[in-house]
């Protein structure tokens, strides 16, 4: 599978959580890629973790991580 193929699938499946109403809630990263654990509910009662091989879905996991993150004023 090409490079950009394997990246749109993990790309597809983030969305996919994310649109079911799943939120990140922690990214473990090593050489052979990251888990990222994504939860629904509250207190946490679904929660899925998916393994990101390819290192585009690694870095748009971590923009949508800033991105969903509130600004702070001091």
């Amino acid at each position: 599978m090409a490079a950009y193929e394997e990246f749109a699938k993990e790309q597809q499946a983030i969305d996919e959580l994310l649109f079911k109403g799943y939120s990140i809630a922690g990214i473990q990263e090593d050489l052979d890629g990251a888990k990222v654990k994504f939860v629904r509910g509250e207190p946490a009662k679904s929660n899925v973790e998916l393994v990101l091989l390819t290192a585009d879905a690694r870095k748009y996991v971590t923009t949508l991580v800033f991105a969903n993150q509130k600004t702070v004023v001091l």
